[in-house]
């Protein structure tokens, strides 16, 4: 992040958490979606495009899971730790400036 941008919002150290956060936020929705899409088409043809972009959307998420995991970012088997982790992201989300 842009230095000047970390000072005005006072997000120095948190910013990749919640960047990471989110990515994986987003790729989890996806995952339902696409799920959720499959089990409503009506065609092969669409059925086998939604099953590759399911697959990938899977994938993304075990990458992003990997990267937060290796990095103290995601604690997915301790549920205790992860609270906090949620808690300090939320109120570091809650603290910047609108």
């Amino acid at each position: 992040m842009n230095t000047i941008l970390e000072h005005m919002t006072g997000l120095q150290t948190l910013t990749d958490d919640v960047i990471a956060m989110d990515f994986l936020m987003n790729a989890k929705s996806s995952v339902r979606n696409y799920a959720m899409a499959v089990t409503e088409c009506t065609t092969p043809e669409i059925k086998k495009i939604l099953m590759k972009q399911l697959d990938e959307a899977i994938d993304s998420h075990e990458k992003i899971s990997i990267y937060m995991m290796q990095r103290g970012l995601y604690h997915p088997y301790h549920i205790p730790v992860q609270i906090q982790i949620d808690l300090k992201n939320i109120q570091t989300a809650m603290n910047i400036p609108t």
